[in-house]
């Protein structure tokens, strides 16, 4: 299977890494979340080519997770901003760096602290289900399939 096809699996796993699953892609959004908006910025922060950073950069903004918006007109020169979708991304750039300082240290320690903005106290990320409250793991919760819409019109 292609990569591209992924966007067309009924698996939400698959579906959604066809958006953010390769490893340039939540740097970016990293970036993004940081106030990076600038290809220059995110280039030179990056270390990545010219040619990668453009192709990631369509892409998210043809998922919707990011959005171009003009910032000069000669030449035209464009910054990427979060969209809703893009910004609904954070609990997942915020679990994954909560998961990696605990299960793959920085070789120097850790190298990112999540803090609360107005305590400046650590936070650490809980998944919790809205309806109960209770916390979503691996026990708690388990998938099942749905059945296919009917395209019959039945």
């Amino acid at each position: 299977m292609r990569w591209n096809d992924l966007r067309e699996e009924a698996c939400p796993v698959a579906r959604g890494l066809s958006v953010v699953g390769d490893r340039w892609t939540m740097l970016i959004l990293r970036d993004c979340f940081q106030g990076i908006r600038r290809f220059e910025q995110m280039q030179e922060r990056l270390g990545i080519t010219r040619h990668v950073l453009s192709d990631r950069l369509k892409k998210l903004e043809s998922a919707g997770v990011l959005r171009r918006v003009p910032y000069q007109q000669r030449p035209p020169r464009h910054e990427y901003r979060l969209t809703e979708t893009g910004t609904a991304l954070y609990p997942v750039l915020a679990t994954l760096i909560d998961w990696a300082n605990t299960h793959v240290p920085a070789p120097t320690g850790t190298a990112v602290t999540l803090v609360d903005r107005e305590t400046g106290v650590p936070v650490s990320p809980k998944l919790l289900d809205t309806n109960t409250g209770r916390e979503i793991t691996h026990r708690s919760v388990g998938a099942r399939m749905q059945a296919p819409a009917d395209d019959t019109g039945a």
